[in-house]
């Protein structure tokens, strides 16, 4: 007998078979994931709504944004959604954990298991000594992700995925794709953490709120001043360490390519209208190149979303875009005017009239919009649009500009107004439905893309219809009305003896009824993936950790010994020295941004910087020290003692 398993995405098309030695027939396509933020579960149905595959959503203890937690009868009807849509709801359990919270935890995540939740995403790997159902265990970006090696122990130890470092460049993710069968995962927009992630400690070092225990207080993002090495101050009050927002959804088919499985969205502490915009676009993105490639790859949930909007990326937050490194380092990143949004540019002010500005493209404007702009201080600013007369922009507050000043909106009044409107992203699973007579009255079958089926009969009595013209288009009209329910008609067909009348009352209620007992189906149907956690003894690929492996307890400790290691250094959190630690470790360079990069610079840069180079911010000073060769940048408390290196060498 020949059976054939046929994937979620789409029953109407047949692709790329392997057959197994029992003949049964697998779809071998890799899905294709857009993982969308959920700081609440109004957002997280938003982000379903508007495409998303899967959502990663806060509970009540232990995720990485302390501001962004959620019940648990919460994340249950986040689950109950998503699995609507054959989404997936991840949760995230990303901070490190203390002795006395490990029995907390494993009780917390014996409770989203029970709730339905796919996967739970976690840094420390205490985590993995627990006794655990079988729920899938996700490796996040703070667990150090940054080479094949690392990547492949965690994979073997049982993690089902990892989310990778943003540093990596295309060549490293395929690098570490090929050593092991892991699901990977890559953030493609949003918010870049200037550190390694898991690797930050200014937070703590400044005010004992620990990045690693979802307290991060964004040193990174205050303004500096830039201190040289024999105490000029060559830069007065600049965000020296801000960068721009990630965005690398033109390069969704090269990371697809190198092994990328799922593309993270960050923002859990954003709005509404940031999540619905980036899904929305990201989703068009993808499902262009899914569409081309149908054979290879397939999207990895069910419906379609439909939109009264054109999603643009720039229309939400933003601080400017980058690439950042996935294809090398080539253009500087930082945004160091402003850790605020920088917003959409408008064009440039080319005249200052009566109360207002002549702005290019002031048709784009809208009275309410929020204007961003740099003074002649390079200190970003910002007014309000009061109103707009003819081509004069008049602004709540009139602050004189140069000709020439660029010029950004970073509130959009009237997209705002169309995003926050839950109906301007609706996603809907197309069904076929099989309307026909019984013996006592009629019966409808329905059939959803996923292949589920509801079957709904009722007894009425048989009547032929006295005037019989548009009696079945009739029929067909009221079944089509799905009107607010998750589902939309792709395909009627009415399977009459004779021409029976049948009040449209009727139609409407055998509908109703099917399409409620499809949603109870579909929901009782999904498939969570499991993962059983087998504790092995494969050796760490080091034998030394020290404090940035966060190790913060005894059952982490106990996971890395088990596993060959012989040193280990306390978290961070556990042994601060006070004035004298490394507090960073970023690909970042302000050299590079300075221009005196003597790696990649060397040509141009022209007279080297007398070092330590030294960031101020009030009374807090730290050191700069930078590692050339593998092309990174230390930050240090002040009072650190620090053996710099020679400039770079070929």
């Amino acid at each position: 007998m020949l059976v054939v398993e046929r994937h979620e995405a789409s029953k109407s098309q047949y692709f790329l078979l392997i057959f197994a030695p029992d003949f049964t027939v697998f779809d071998m396509r890799r899905k294709i994931e857009i993982l969308a933020p959920a700081k609440n579960l109004y957002q997280g149905m938003a982000a379903v709504n508007a495409g998303a595959d899967a959502v990663y959503i806060g509970a009540p203890l232990f995720g990485a944004r302390t501001n962004a937690t959620n019940s648990l009868e919460d994340i249950a009807e986040m689950v109950k959604y998503a699995h609507l849509f054959k989404a997936k709801v991840l949760v995230t359990l990303n901070t490190i954990f203390y002795d006395n919270e490990l029995e907390d935890c494993r009780k917390l995540i014996h409770e989203l298991y029970r709730i339905g939740v796919d996967a739970i995403i976690v840094q420390d790997m205490a985590i993995l000594e627990m006794d655990l159902p079988p729920i899938a265990i996700h490796a996040s970006t703070q667990a150090n992700n940054r080479d094949a090696a690392h990547v492949k122990f965690l994979a073997d130890a049982g993690m089902k995925r990892v989310v990778l470092a943003r540093e990596l460049n295309l060549d490293q993710v395929r690098e570490i794709h090929e050593a092991s069968e892991v699901e990977l995962e890559f953030f493609v927009t949003g918010a870049l953490c200037v550190s390694f992630s898991g690797n930050c400690y200014m937070s703590i070092a400044n005010g004992e709120r620990s990045a690693n225990r979802g307290s991060c207080a964004q040193n990174c993002r205050l303004p500096y001043q830039l201190i040289d090495g024999n105490g000029n101050v060559l830069i007065q009050n600049s965000h020296l360490l801000s960068i721009k927002d990630l965005d690398l959804s033109d390069e969704l088919p090269n990371l697809i390519k190198a092994g990328v499985s799922s593309f993270k969205i960050e923002g859990r502490l954003k709005d509404v209208v940031y999540v619905k915009n980036n899904t929305s676009y990201l989703r068009k993105k993808l499902d262009t190149f899914l569409e081309s490639n149908a054979d290879l790859y397939e999207k990895a949930s069910s419906g379609r979303t439909f939109y009264n909007f054109e999603p643009e990326l720039d229309r939400s937050f933003n601080r400017g875009y980058t690439d950042y490194f996935v294809n090398q380092r080539h253009a500087k990143i930082g945004s160091w005017e402003s850790p605020k949004s920088k917003g959409q540019y408008i064009g440039n002010l080319l005249e200052m009239k009566a109360n207002g500005y002549v702005i290019e493209n002031h048709d784009k404007l809208n009275n309410g919009d929020g204007l961003f702009f740099v003074n002649e201080q390079g200190e970003a600013e910002g007014v309000n649009v009061n109103i707009i007369v003819n081509d004069i922009v008049v602004p709540n507050t009139l602050k004189p500009l140069p000709i020439g000043t660029e010029i950004y909106r970073n509130y959009d009044a009237e997209y705002n107004r169309i995003l926050e409107n839950e109906n301007s992203a609706v996603r809907k699973i197309g069904v076929k439905m099989h309307f026909s007579e019984t013996e006592n009255g009629f019966q409808l079958q329905v059939i959803d893309e996923d292949g589920h089926t509801c079957t709904t009969s009722m007894d009425a009595p048989k009547e032929v219809a006295k005037n019989t013209e548009g009696l079945v288009d009739n029929v067909k009209k009221n079944l089509a009305k799905t009107g607010n329910t998750p589902f939309m008609v792709d395909e009627i067909e009415v399977d009459f003896a004779q021409n029976w009348f049948l009040p449209n009352s009727k139609v409407n209620e055998i509908r109703r009824i099917a399409l409620e007992q499809l949603i109870e189906t579909r929901i009782k149907e999904y498939q969570r993936e499991e993962k059983p956690i087998v504790k092995t003894d494969h050796p760490y690929p080091v034998k030394e950790l020290d404090f940035t492996y966060n190790v913060s307890n005894k059952l982490a400790r106990k996971f890395y010994q088990r596993h060959g290691v012989t040193e280990i250094e306390k978290a961070f959190e556990l042994q601060w020295d006070p004035g004298k630690s490394r507090v960073m470790v970023t690909k970042y360079c302000v050299k590079y941004e300075l221009g005196k990069c003597p790696r990649f610079q060397r040509a141009t840069m022209g007279t080297k910087l007398a070092e330590p180079l030294t960031l101020k911010h009030g009374e807090v000073e730290y050191k700069l020290k930078f590692n050339c060769k593998p092309c990174e940048m230390e930050i240090w408390e002040k009072d650190a003692e620090l053996v710099l290196e020679d400039e770079f060498a070929e």
